[in-house]
């Protein structure tokens, strides 16, 4: 049975080209199936009745959406049993998915996020780099992982864009503003330039102290400590500010299409959830400042 999963671990990242967290949920999702199954039973012989229960299961402890990954993982696995004439069927077939609620995502201000670089400590030689990877991840609205990613050679200044590697491995290229650009130049001409970099993070942007690439945990930890620092107090990570990059931009008028493309979005569907944002926003305004609604 290991062996079908690790041609399945193939299968998905050089066939598919699922990202590396999607993957390694997927697998961690499969082992704890394989547990719940006990030792007696087999993966390939699961009938519908055995994911039911499992999802049973874990749903006294995990959201609805960790209760869809599992399910999106355990279909995936079982579709591949199907192509290698394993199986006939696949037992996760007719099995709803969990119903969600759809949470409408924390975004900052601009004011916010001024504020936010206020409070950084530039007499520390990381501030400079702080202020440059806030910058960066507002301005193009990068993903976490796209932005430790980022390396020298994706940095396009005189075309205005940066190239970015999302999610599947999938390349995408998207403008960048001018005040990113200063700030990326200056940590890299007042910072990096004197460092002693790391072997395999030559071409890395963003360093740790050590010279090496900053982990997805530091850029967290970066943004929870000033934010504290700047009496914020909303949950906020480092896909708040791509929310906040997505929202303002729909504020300010631009269209769907192109925050999609932007964002590196598969589906407009998944954009969409910035209109209900924007929606959310009117009703406020109208509550607050309309003259009749304190009758």
């Amino acid at each position: 049975m290991d062996n079908y999963i690790e041609q399945f671990s193939y299968y998905l990242k050089l066939e598919r080209g699922v990202a590396e967290n999607t993957l390694l949920s997927y697998l961690y999702d499969l082992d704890k199936f394989k547990q719940f199954l006990g030792t007696n039973s087999s993966l390939i012989n699961v009938q519908e009745a055995d994911i039911r229960g499992f999802i049973h299961f874990v749903s006294e402890y995990l959201a609805p959406a960790s209760q869809a990954r599992i399910l999106s993982g355990l279909n995936h696995f079982y579709s591949f049993l199907i192509l290698q004439n394993v199986i006939e069927n696949n037992p996760v077939m007719f099995i709803e998915l969990p119903k969600q609620i759809k949470k409408l995502p924390v975004v900052l201000s601009v004011e916010e996020i001024d504020t936010l670089q206020s409070v950084i400590d530039f007499t520390k030689t990381e501030g400079i780099r702080n202020d440059a990877i806030i910058e960066t991840m507002y301005s193009c609205g990068l993903r976490v992982s796209e932005l430790i990613n980022l390396k020298l050679s994706d940095l396009f200044f005189d075309e205005g864009f940066i190239r970015v590697l999302g999610k599947g491995s999938k390349q995408r290229f998207v403008p960048i503003a001018s005040s990113a650009i200063k700030k990326i130049n200056c940590y890299r001409t007042e910072i990096r330039s004197k460092m002693n970099i790391k072997k395999e993070a030559e071409d890395i942007l963003f360093l740790n102290r050590r010279g090496a690439q900053l982990t997805r945990a530091m850029i967290f930890t970066i943004l929870k400590t000033l934010a504290k620092l700047a009496g914020l107090h909303k949950n906020i990570s480092p896909h708040t500010l791509r929310h906040s990059f997505a929202t303002h931009l729909l504020e300010n008028g631009a269209d769907l299409r192109s925050i999609q493309l932007m964002l590196g979005h598969e589906s407009i569907t998944t954009t969409e959830i910035y209109l209900h944002l924007d929606k959310q926003k009117l009703k406020q305004e109208v509550e607050k400042y309309h003259p009749w609604n304190n009758r």
